[in-house]
């Protein structure tokens, strides 16, 4: 009984822990925790980039999903990689008049696009009410909503669900929500790249954050993809954020489109007629 009472009483402490002590804890040291989002607990913290300037990072569940400039001056300036190459696909291809940005975390790009742009419309739908609001508190949403006077459009919902369900053509879809070993999710596949196409307006482009390496097993999700996307757009791109090392996973940024695009620097380039380039 006695050891019934003792074993009681250390669970209780541990629990009372988690529940009161760690997140004070964790505020001390300037971590902000959210226990319960949809996917488990969340962690806002600040840190610095490699040239020591000043950012924010989400994570969520052990895994990083947003990162942003703390500044004032940087705040829809772009940290990743990935979304720096979208920009600059952008930039060649030309700024649609409306975009589709799937995930939205710290709504990196939907902030970028909206500040860059001033007729551009952007809708971002995210799976997590939760998420949005740490959007809104730590991430600069509250300011971009403010900011795109009617020209952002909020939706919590699942993006492969939203898109099946959309009429809307886009001349921008943004595929930047993943989850476990499926990057993309259904949005992978020869169907998910079916519906995309259809949701793109005739010139549009698809962008989406491929998290796997560029080579040996885990590359297997990077070559579906490129496989279906090829097949359906006719025109794939891959700036990959490790190309030195590449059996390690990374954040690569694919860039397809039904017309070809003079994006110089892709590490893997594909067309629907056979031709590649590297």
């Amino acid at each position: 009984m006695e050891l019934f009472v003792i074993w009681a009483v250390a669970g209780f402490a541990l629990w009372a822990f988690v529940r009161w002590g760690l997140p004070a804890l964790l505020e001390l040291r300037g971590v902000h925790m959210t226990r319960h989002t949809m996917f488990g607990a969340a962690l806002v913290f600040d840190s610095e980039d490699e040239d020591g300037t000043a950012v924010r990072l989400l994570n969520v569940n052990g895994t990083f999903q947003s990162v942003s400039y703390v500044d004032d001056c940087l705040w829809a300036e772009l940290v990743c990689m990935y979304h720096r190459h979208f920009a600059e696909a952008l930039d060649v291809a030309g700024w649609p008049s409306r975009a589709l940005v799937l995930g939205g975390g710290g709504y990196s790009f939907p902030k970028y696009l909206i500040e860059h742009d001033e007729s551009i419309r952007v809708d971002a739908v995210e799976i997590d009410p939760k998420i949005t609001e740490l959007a809104r508190t730590w991430f600069g949403l509250d300011r971009l909503e403010r900011d795109a006077r009617g020209r952002l459009s909020l939706v919590n919902e699942d993006g492969w669900a939203y898109l099946r369900e959309s009429s809307e053509p886009y001349g921008l879809v943004v595929n930047d929500a993943f989850a476990g070993k499926r990057p993309l999710g259904p949005m992978g596949t020869a169907e998910g790249a079916r519906i995309i196409h259809e949701h793109l307006a005739p010139d549009g482009l698809y962008m989406a954050n491929v998290i796997a390496p560029l080579e040996g097993r885990g590359a297997r999700v990077l070559e579906e993809v490129l496989d279906a996307f090829t097949a359906e757009l006719g025109h794939v791109y891959v700036f990959a954020e490790r190309p030195e090392t590449p059996t390690k996973r990374g954040n690569n940024a694919l860039i397809a489109s039904p017309r070809p695009l003079a994006l110089a620097g892709a590490d893997i380039e594909r067309h629907r007629d056979g031709s590649e380039g590297a």
